[in-house]
Parts: C-alpha cells; structure tokens; sequence
C-alpha cells in the first residue's frame, strides 16, 4: 500500500509539473521556456498570456546584453523543423506596472529555427513603445533581428548601427499582425497586412538552419498571442535583384 501511495502522488506530481509547463490554446500545444503563462478570455476571445520568468532567468540593468534576448517564450510544440516558409502571429503588448526597469518598451515577437536544447535560434521582435513617437532615431529602433548565442542586439548595434534594426507602425495596447517569410538566409517581416515588407534581414547570422518556433517576450512585457499559424515551404531561388544599390 505504501509503495502504491508512493507511485500516486509521484504520478500526481508529474502531471501537475508538466501541466504548469504547458498550454493548449485551441488544437496547439505550447510549452513555457523561462515564461509563466495562461490561457486566459482578453478582448472576447482565449489567447496565450505569458510574461517573462525572472526567477528562471534574472534580468540584470547593469549587465543586459548578458541578461536579454535569451530562451524566454513560449515554443509550438510538435514542431522541430521549420527551416523556409512563414510565420503569422497576432500579439499584443502591455507593460507591467509598476515596471521592473525603465526601460521597458515591449518587446514582443518571434524566435524561430530554434534548437531543441535552446542553445541556437533566430529570432524578429518589435519594440512597439518606440514605433509611434515624433523622434525618428527612436522609431529606427521599432524593429529589432537577432541571432542567439552570438548576435543579440547588443553587439549588432555596435558592430552594424542600423543594419539589423528598423521601424515600423506599431503600438502598445493594440493588436499587431506579424508575418515572417523565411527563405534560407533571408527573412523579411511584414506588419498588418501591407502588401510591402517592413523589414528585412538579408543575411541571417545563424548557423542553425532548422528547428521550432516560438513567441517571445522580453523584460516588462505582458504579451496576449492568438491565431499563430506556421506554414513550411521548400527554398527559392532569389530573383535577380534589379536595382543596383551600391551607388546610392
């Protein structure tokens, strides 16, 4: 009876456990990397919640590059070999009051081709506190690519000012529709359904070429997700590019 009572409440255990670390919004199951999460009813409708687990990961102001654009999100599962093809997410961004830093901005987004150990993945967030406001260099900073472990915004912003950051229409407290096209090394981001890209990457800096896909949140953000849909496609060529851009 002992040794009965014993395997109960380890088996209790383990599903207690594994439910914390999992969601199921709809026919998709999402576990918490370094995020807390719910599924909660927000403007009607059931959509993913998740803030950034600062236990799990502390975030440290006198240390962010070490401390930011690390595996904190919420992974698809079931999905292990997204290389080429698009992803469409609608999120949304709140910050935390009070806010656990100054400056927080919202930062919201996806990672993709991530590994499965979390050790290598791309990754396209926005910072929707800054899309908006009357200060061009400020806006410049809306968009932002990165590649984990080794090209976190950081050390792009010093490398290649401006390269791998944009601006774009975004807002807190709104709905914002983000599509990806990923094709081998290049991505582009499209926001709202414009019919042009936003913003582009043309030459992605992973070496991982193949993996999950995830939602991110950063420090401060409060992020709502619904209605993620992940299409895989086979690699194209590149057309020929048209326009010389050297002689600009």
């Amino acid at each position: 009876m002992k040794n009965y009572l014993t395997l109960s409440f380890l088996l209790v255990s383990t599903i207690v456990a594994f439910g914390q670390n999992t969601l199921k919004l709809k026919n998709q199951t999402f576990e918490l990397h370094n995020v807390t999460g719910s599924i909660i009813r927000f403007e009607g409708k059931k959509v993913l919640k998740i803030e950034r687990d600062l236990d799990a990961i502390p975030f440290d102001e006198n240390n962010i590059e070490a401390t930011v654009d690390e595996a904190h999100y919420a992974r698809l599962a079931g999905l292990e070999d997204f290389e080429n093809g698009t992803i469409e997410i609608k999120m949304y961004s709140q910050l935390q009051d009070p806010a656990p830093y100054p400056g927080i901005a919202g930062f919201i987004g996806v990672y993709f081709r991530i590994k499965p150990d979390d050790s290598a993945f791309e990754g396209i967030y926005v910072r929707p506190k800054v899309g908006r406001v009357n200060n061009q260099q400020y806006r410049n900073h809306a968009v932002q690519y990165i590649s984990y472990p080794h090209a976190k915004f950081d050390v792009l912003r010093k490398s290649d000012p401006g390269k791998y950051e944009g601006s774009a229409p975004v807002s807190l407290n709104e709905w914002i529709k983000m599509r990806i096209e990923v094709n081998g090394d290049f991505a582009e981001m499209f926001i709202n359904d414009t019919k042009y890209s936003t913003f582009v990457v043309d030459k992605m800096l992973g070496t991982n070429k193949i993996g999950g896909v995830g939602l991110y949140v950063d420090i401060g953000t409060i992020g709502y997700f619904k209605d993620l849909k992940v299409t895989k496609r086979s690699f194209k060529q590149p057309k020929t590019q048209d326009v010389k851009v050297d002689d600009i």
